[in-house]
């Protein structure tokens, strides 16, 4: 076995990841309102754990030493999410000062390490008192997130020149309206469309106020975003693959890039009474126009492909198993989730020649393994290491073939609350122990920081 140093691009961005939520605690402190997440997590049966984010990685409290973490590992970039409820508790009105003074910390200590702040300002955890008046399944809702856009770009504007209006708004559809287990826990199909399309109506509108607020900054959004692979030896059948690229991908894609909802999805949706015979009723005069408001960069979230089965055609009752079919030549990670470093290359390259966006961030890549500290203390997590460095190799791979990617945020910084899995999935780079929030570098963490400092790593051939 033979190996290859293989350098990036000069002034490529490595980074880290977290999402407010899951690592602040503090859910009830300093003014915070209540967000959807801490009244999913209150309500008994929904968290596999029985866990809660309340104290999480008590990172709001521990946020210097997080950044001295950072600094450490010589990252260039952080990307976090603010939290909507902290900021303004009922959604909208009355501004938390407090929690603008947190951000307003921790901006001002990550600038100081010489680390740039990437903020998402939506990361799930929308304000309960919003979800009372119908959550993001109500226009009103999207008219809210553009004044706390304001607020916070407001405020912050000055000093952040990275900015992601929302994180996967196909999670926020799929797994919060649909399937029921991430906040608000429902399963009302029309509502979940009517979600969706005022999810990225918010992000258009906001665009032009973070815009106006952070002079010369970088404005963009992260979608999750699926390669579909055959599940087998035999050929996956057209209508599968159109079926499932529309749903996890085209959805969302089409849109933001001024090609407006794909036609055929929405025949899908209303042959299957998801959607009323004329189709998207929720759409005004302008919708469409302003969710393809012009973006700077894409956010990329990759995990997985979706494997899909000929054996199991679209529409029927086994539908569902074409994502939870294993092929045992495959490799998967604690969550399930297959590991395919193929899958990201051919991601990025198909939405580069599908939609021409200017720039592109990999916001999401990681993997769940349960190592935790041996004896020493160390965290030998070398299945982490490898998939890291099969998924960089990868990415590696798509810049050579002209894909304007400029960086790459690992999934996450710390080992934090992983949603409806609670504590039992284990995604960060840095282990944290929850009784006495010690952190502990991982090994994969370590590798990361020579990755950092060579802006390369080593692959074997």
């Amino acid at each position: 076995m033979t190996s290859e140093f293989i350098a990036f691009p000069e002034g490529f961005v490595w980074g880290a990841a977290t999402s407010a939520y899951q690592i602040e605690g503090a859910w009830n402190e300093d003014g915070k309102g209540e967000s959807i997440w801490d009244r999913l997590c209150h309500t008994p049966g929904y968290i596999m754990d029985g866990s809660t984010g309340d104290v999480a990685c008590d990172h709001y409290h521990r946020w210097a030493e997080d950044i001295a973490l950072m600094k450490e590992l010589g990252l260039n970039a952080y990307r976090f999410s603010i939290s909507w409820p902290r900021i303004l508790p009922d959604g909208r009105g009355q501004v938390n000062q407090i929690g603008l003074d947190f951000y307003n910390r921790l901006v001002d200590g990550l600038l100081d390490e010489g680390i740039q702040p990437f903020p998402t300002l939506y990361h799930w955890d929308l304000p309960q008192a919003l979800q009372d008046e119908g959550g993001w399944a109500v226009r009103s809702t999207a008219e809210a997130f553009v004044e706390y856009a304001d607020v916070v770009s407001r405020h912050l504007g000055d000093r952040v020149k990275h900015w992601i209006t929302h994180n996967e708004p196909w999670a926020v559809v799929a797994m919060g309206y649909q399937r029921g287990t991430h906040a608000p826990g429902l399963k009302d199909y029309p509502a979940s469309l009517q979600a969706g399309h005022h999810l990225m109506l918010s992000h258009g509108w906001a665009v032009p106020a973070l815009r106006r607020n952070s002079a010369g900054a970088e404005v963009g959004i992260t979608l999750i975003l699926f390669p579909l692979v055959p599940g087998s030896s035999d050929t996956v059948v057209h209508p599968a693959f159109r079926k499932f690229d529309g749903y996890f991908n085209r959805w969302y894609l089409d849109p933001l890039y001024g090609r407006h909802y794909p036609t055929d999805v929405v025949a899908d949706y209303i042959e299957a009474g998801h959607l009323p015979s004329d189709g998207m009723t929720c759409i005004e005069p302008g919708d469409l126009e302003a969710i393809a408001t012009p973006t700077d960069f894409l956010g990329v979230n990759y995990y997985t492909p979706v494997l899909l089965r000929s054996d199991i055609p679209p529409g029927s009752d086994d539908e569902p198993l074409a994502l939870l079919y294993h092929g045992p030549e495959y490799e998967y990670t604690n969550m399930t989730m297959m590991v395919y470093p193929d899958g990201l290359s051919h991601l990025l390259k198909q939405v580069h020649f599908e939609y021409q966006p200017g720039k592109m961030y990999i916001t999401e890549n990681g993997a769940s393994y349960s190592d935790g500290p041996g004896e020493d203390g160390r965290v030998c997590d070398q299945r982490r290491v490898k998939y890291l460095r099969d998924h960089f190799a990868a990415a590696h791979r798509a810049i050579e073939g002209g894909i304007p990617l400029a960086g790459y945020f690992v999934w996450s910084l710390l080992v934090n609350f992983e949603w409806n899995f609670g504590y039992a999935q284990r995604f960060g780079i840095i282990w944290v122990d929850y009784q006495t929030q010690q952190r502990i570098p991982k090994d994969s963490a370590l590798w990361y920081k020579q990755v950092i400092a060579e802006n390369g790593l080593t692959t074997q051939l």
